[in-house]
């Protein structure tokens, strides 16, 4: 609902009780009273309360214009970037609710620990392994080519947390490798110049891995890049099937 210049937001914001890796329900909310500007999003709401209410205030941003994925955070229940969430079109009769992302520690207040999000990718085998060396030409995808597209797919995601967040399995299985981390995997199986396939699709097959995903396409309906994260699950159940079958795992 929009809202006039000069009017007020309510905001509630999540406050840690205190710094360190504290956990994300120990705490509380604190409201704050916000001016209301035109074409104003969440962050520059933070901002503001950050930088004319409450220095203390603890999240994490940097470029401001959806590429780097550092400011996400819950707000009004759905996880976003909140740089590119304008207000107009998530406050509710005047308010705001942020809150740290879900299923990660929290450092401080809005800024959580992505430790955890980002260990799953390198369990999930998610760096590229190719067989040229940096004296040797790149190798080549065409761009028009039926490989290429498969690794175009998923390639855009930037690590930012939201689909994490939003993972219901993550929240019941704090071991489940999930979303963003399988889609790396999805890509890198789909990459004809990579050459651990057999052991990325090993290391995504157990139990805390694509199996164990039940298709709740909470992620890709939060994604703010429009990836396909539950299609990406679904080819490694297809593709691990298939290399167990074959005897390959």
């Amino acid at each position: 609902m929009a809202g006039d210049a000069g009017s007020v937001l309510k905001v509630s914001v999540w406050r840690s009780s205190g710094p360190g890796g504290v956990a994300a329900g120990d705490g509380r909310f604190e409201t704050f009273e916000v001016p209301r500007q035109p074409s104003q999003t969440v962050l520059d709401v933070v901002t503001h309360i950050q930088r004319h209410c409450d220095p203390t205030l603890g999240y994490r941003f940097a470029c401001r214009v959806g590429v780097c994925g550092s400011c996400a955070m819950v707000v009004n229940g759905e996880a976003r970037w909140t740089c590119r969430t304008h207000v107009d079109k998530v406050a509710e009769g005047g308010r705001l609710e942020v809150a740290p992302l879900r299923n990660l520690p929290v450092i401080r207040d809005l800024a959580t620990d992505m430790s955890a999000f980002f260990d799953k990718w390198a369990r999930a085998r998610g760096q590229f392994s190719g067989t040229r060396s940096r004296q040797e030409p790149f190798a080549v995808v065409e761009p028009q080519s039926e490989e290429r597209r498969q690794v175009d797919l998923g390639i855009e995601c930037i690590g930012c947390g939201v689909c994490y967040s939003s993972c219901d399995v993550v929240e019941w299985k704090p071991d489940y490798l999930g979303p963003a981390a399988m889609n790396r995997a999805w890509t890198l199986v789909n990459d004809v110049r990579d050459t651990a396939r057999r052991e990325r699709l090993a290391a995504v097959a157990g139990d805390a891995g694509c199996h164990a995903c039940h298709t709740h396409m909470s992620c890709t309906e939060r994604c703010p890049k429009h990836l396909p994260l539950t299609s990406a699950i679904a080819g490694l159940k297809r593709e691990t099937t298939r290399a167990l079958l074959r005897g390959e795992l």
